[in-house]
């Protein structure tokens, strides 16, 4: 069991190389569990934002001369020494953002190995020969290109996988050469500090990576700064229209959100199907982008289906976090419980079945399974970002396929299927960023491509992709 902390944890901000506390108001974030203050971070100025962003500017240039081996060497530093606070940082995550212990455990992992595949891709960057003499103009002359960091990145992370979301921007700007500012979210402030701290200890350039607090002000004065040459974002579909509205002829990479389909198809294992369903659908109280929200059945197998997949989510343990079998802690705010019970009660008004849940204790919305939904419903159509999940029938592939699509998401996606042809016809139909085949749509590692099309983003991540995006090719002609 996890020591609980009874101390206030002060966070600052991270400039210049210097600790340095923010001038502005003040953010008290309670364990979301216990009701206690557990941090409090003081909000960056105008004045700190400038500041941080004038010293990756200045540290950008330093930061472009380092050789791959001496970026590869801070990133596996890193990840070394995250790796022994692996339990304190995982209470943080329990604390602040209410993540059940075993998934806060498992996000510090992934973390760690995010920051050692960033490592492994800083010694593997390099351009490509480029074959001059496919043109009769081109004769007698060498080219290739290189690639070469962009500069100045700005980076905003979520609360839902504060961690590894920030190793996953972190790590690869610096393995790409880059300076970096970071921007938090307030309700995980604890855990970006302390991976800062970690940093600090192994003496980068100063300025080469900076942290900034605050809302959506501190995030706009980023986006818009001349200085940022890439702006990467992870969040919701409202606030990546704003950057894309304001960062104009910037580079962004936008890791947005999703409302994920998943298939059970006629020849499904249904008790894999249901095990997996029922777990991935409420893990972390659904706060997931890629997490289990829609499940379409095929109809010769619905109510066997049904039957295996209730008995199962009765099992799934929610409450206290800091226990390890705990699986649906607490949401993060009373406003996105209130806004999930508004979505359950919307649904049932306009036709729809819960066949378990739909109640909360506080912040814990208890795991919650509607059927008889239509695709107008917002617990189908938007993204839901809590544990609930729609069940569907279907009465086969094609229909299950255009039953996904019909979203303005798309993020991963799930079927379940003995037949190869049905698979490899999800694979070329779905449109999506990945396809998940007996499993669900929230299986991720961390060194794959990652991203959606649609409304649920721009760009790829996974450390060899995000570093495509945070260099540019540099043409060279030997004439």
């Amino acid at each position: 069991m996890h020591t609980r902390t009874t101390s206030i944890r002060t966070n600052q901000q991270y400039i210049a190389g210097r600790w340095c506390p923010g001038a502005g108001e003040q953010h008290v974030q309670k364990d979301l569990f216990l009701g206690t203050a557990f941090s409090a971070t003081h909000l960056s100025t105008p004045k700190d934002v400038d500041l941080a962003l004038s010293a990756a500017a200045e540290a950008a240039s330093v930061m472009a001369s380092v050789p791959s081996h001496t970026r590869a060497a801070w990133l596996r530093q890193a990840a070394d020494r995250l790796e022994g606070q692996r339990r304190e940082i995982a209470g943080m995550l329990v604390a602040e953002c209410g993540k059940p212990l075993s998934i806060a455990l498992s996000e510090t992992d992934r973390s760690v190995e995010t920051l050692r595949f960033s490592a492994e891709e800083a010694l593997r960057l390099a351009g490509e020969m480029v074959p001059m003499d496919a043109s009769p103009r081109g004769e007698g002359h060498m080219g290739f290109y290189l690639r070469v960091p962009v500069g100045v990145v700005a980076a905003i992370t979520p609360f839902n996988a504060p961690l590894n979301l920030l190793c996953h921007k972190l790590g690869p700007a610096l393995a790409a050469g880059n300076a970096i500012v970071v921007k938090p979210d307030l309700r995980a402030a604890s855990c970006a500090a302390t991976v800062f701290s970690i940093f600090h200890s192994l003496d980068l350039p100063p300025g080469s990576i900076g942290l900034v607090h605050g809302g959506r002000e501190v995030g706009e004065q980023l986006i818009v700064d001349e200085r940022v040459n890439l702006v990467s974002f992870t969040g919701g579909e409202m606030a990546a229209r704003s950057i894309l509205r304001q960062a104009g002829l910037k580079r962004v990479s936008l890791e947005l959100g999703g409302n994920a389909g998943n298939l059970v198809l006629e020849d499904a294992d249904l008790d894999m199907a249901a095990e997996h369903l029922a777990v991935n659908a409420f893990t972390h109280a659904g706060q997931s982008c890629i997490g289990v929200q829609r499940i379409y059945v095929h109809d010769k197998v619905y109510d066997t289906f049904m039957g295996k997949f209730l008995n199962r989510v009765a099992g799934v343990a929610t409450g206290d976090p800091y226990d390890e079998k705990t699986m649906v802690g607490p949401m993060i705010d009373s406003a996105a419980v209130d806004r999930l019970m508004s979505w359950i009660r919307d649904a049932v008004e306009r036709g729809a079945r819960v066949l378990h849940g739909g109640t909360h204790d506080g912040l814990i919305l208890a795991p919650t399974v509607l059927t008889d939904v239509n695709r107008h419903m917002r617990v189908v159509c938007e993204e839901v970002f809590g544990p609930i999940v729609t069940v569907t029938r279907i009465s086969g592939v094609q229909e299950g396929i255009d039953a996904v699509n019909d979203s303005r998401y798309g993020l991963q996606a799930g079927v379940f299927t003995a037949s190869l042809n049905a698979a490899l016809a999800c694979v070329r139909k779905l449109r999506v960023g990945g396809v998940v085949v007996n499993g669900t749509s929230n299986y991720r590692v961390d060194h794959q491509p990652y991203g959606g099309v649609k409304c649920s983003g721009i760009g790829r991540e996974g450390p060899r992709y995000a570093i495509e995006e945070m260099t540019e090719r540099r043409m060279v002609v030997l004439w």
